[in-house]
């Protein structure tokens, strides 16, 4: 955690991790009743990276998308 806050400025931590935070903390909240700290935070930190991943292979996606998009235009 340590390296990920400080391997980022701030402006990537803010677009790269809050959209993905925010979701996975709600659905934490919302859903997971386990009774256990542990295992509620184990499944949100497992949640936000599942929706971390979905989201940085997307952007990835989309990137190669407008790339193509831009040199087929040229």
């Amino acid at each position: 955690m340590y390296q990920l806050i400080h391997s980022l400025t701030l402006s990537d931590l803010f677009k790269r991790q809050i959209p993905v935070f925010i979701p996975a903390f709600v659905i934490a909240e919302l859903f997971y009743k386990f009774h256990s700290f542990a295992l509620e935070c184990v499944a949100f930190l497992i949640t936000w990276y599942a929706f971390d991943a979905i989201h940085h292979w997307t952007l990835g996606k989309w990137k190669r998308v407008k790339s193509t998009a831009k040199r087929s235009t040229i």
